[in-house]
């Protein structure tokens, strides 16, 4: 409670602060006490004295009730087609969960390639890359079908937190983390804040990224860095235990559990498939990702695969509603009124005679590291992504490779730290990797997906025509 009550005095002292102090030039008031709410909400949600959503919400109160901004548009986040894409893909991973599907894809790749612990990585990897285009929360795609499977593996192979540890589990966690972390970035689905991306991408730099564009673009650096994680990871920190011929054994007794595939299983399957078909040719039905998410819904819903009590059970996802929607109108109207252009002004006069390249580094390093101020990817997105591409466009950055850089980082850099995305903490907390060891690989892996997604990445988008 006293922890609480000083946060809350952190934060109000804080937007206090930035609220009464003179307004620089070039901004009106207005946009000062915008920005100034807008601080206090990421300041917020990174101290989390109340929940995120629960901030949300008084933060958007006392923007009407300052006048600050109309009650139309402090809530226009809330209409957003962005917002309910996370909503529908959120209670469409339920029926993923609900149904056991994640686990039979799981359990079958694993009856296949399970002899060795590397391979139960890669297989944990491809579980989390084949279900990850409908699961926009990577919280629940790990928590919910990854982590009970690999810690059941650990377990079975007698590999405990504590001394046992680094026998399996400790490699396992590991793995299976900074796997989420790569799936998370290759789908405009598969991480709540990628779809907030593209909306934040279309009002501050009047670029468009869709769905099809954005899975094209990281499919190459994607798939390279699903390869080469766990062999960095086998080799910096590797298992005790190298063979697992009883592994598939225990995938084969488990399907025996399941069963043959259920009548919703097979519906889901068939919903699955259909939407990514429908997200990577929205070009050709010009039916937008929003609309295919919500048919896909539609559909389970009818079906009766899941109901609305299911729905309504999905917290994930009217909590993302409220705090997202309320943070999305006031990062919007704070752009409308040229913060953003202010702020990229500001950082590109102190980088005169800075040719593009070396700016565009810089502000990659700046992105991808200042993540460890921020528990969460959305607070961090919000804050920067808009004003370090207009810095690195105003040097003379090509726009689409600034833009498709900035939002595969913007996933990437949830693998630093054990509170720096919702799944972090599920695997940090099964106790089987201490916090020194865990950043340590953090920053090492940071590196490396830098590597691939930038530099290999780069050369593939040339070769699209993306830039």
């Amino acid at each position: 409670m006293k922890n609480n009550l000083i946060r809350i005095l952190i934060v109000v002292a804080v937007g206090a602060a930035i609220w009464f102090s003179p307004v620089p030039a070039g901004l009106k008031p207005q946009t000062w006490h915008l920005f100034a709410i807008f601080v206090t909400t990421i300041l917020g949600f990174i101290l989390q004295p109340l929940p995120m959503g629960a901030f949300a919400f008084i933060a958007i109160t006392f923007t009407m009730l300052t006048r600050t901004l109309k009650p139309l548009e402090a809530t226009s986040g809330f209409s957003s087609g962005t917002i309910w894409l996370i909503v529908s893909a959120f209670i469409f991973c339920r029926g993923i969960i609900k149904t056991g599907l994640g686990r039979r894809i799981a359990f079958e790749l694993m009856k296949r390639l399970g002899n060795s612990t590397l391979k139960l990585a890669y297989t944990m990897a491809i579980t989390d890359l084949v279900v990850s285009p409908a699961t926009p929360s990577n919280t629940a795609r790990g928590g919910g079908v990854v982590f009970p499977i690999a810690r059941s593996l650990a377990s079975a192979f007698e590999s405990e937190p504590g001394p046992s540890g680094r026998r399996m589990g400790a490699f396992l966690m590991t793995n299976c983390f900074q796997a989420s972390t790569i799936t998370s970035a290759m789908f405009m689905t598969s991480c709540a804040p990628n779809p907030l991306l593209v909306a934040l991408t279309a009002a501050g730099l009047g670029l468009t990224v869709t769905w099809g564009s954005w899975a094209l673009a990281s499919i190459v650096p994607g798939i390279v860095s699903l390869i080469v994680m766990p062999l960095v990871l086998y080799v910096l920190y590797p298992p005790e235990i190298k063979k697992t011929p009883q592994a598939r054994a225990i995938a084969e007794k488990e399907l025996a559990k399941m069963g043959p595939m259920t009548r919703a299983e097979k519906i889901v399957s068939v919903v699955f498939v259909s939407a990514i078909a429908l997200w990577a040719t929205s070009s050709l039905t010009n039916i937008d990702a929003t609309t295919v998410a919500m048919l896909a819904v539609s559909v389970l819903l009818l079906t009766k695969v899941i109901d609305w009590k299911d729905a309504l059970e999905e917290r994930g996802s009217w909590d993302t509603l409220i705090w997202l929607g309320g943070l999305f109108g006031l990062a919007d109207y704070l752009d409308r009124m040229g913060f953003g252009k202010w702020v990229a002004q500001l950082l590109a006069g102190m980088m005169v005679g800075f040719a593009w390249v070396p700016t565009l580094a810089i502000v990659l390093v700046i992105y991808c590291y200042t993540h460890y101020f921020f528990a969460g990817l959305s607070a961090h997105d919000v804050a920067l992504y808009i004003p370090l591409c207009l810095v690195a466009i105003a040097a003379g950055a090509p726009k689409y490779l600034v833009v498709y850089s900035m939002i595969f980082v913007s996933s990437l850099v949830a693998g630093l730290t054990h509170y720096s995305t919702g799944v972090a903490p599920i695997f940090f907390g099964a106790g089987y990797v201490d916090q020194r060891t865990w950043w340590k690989l953090g920053f090492i892996m940071s590196v490396v997906n830098m590597v691939i997604w930038i530099g290999l990445g780069g050369v593939w988008w040339k070769v699209l025509g993306l830039w």
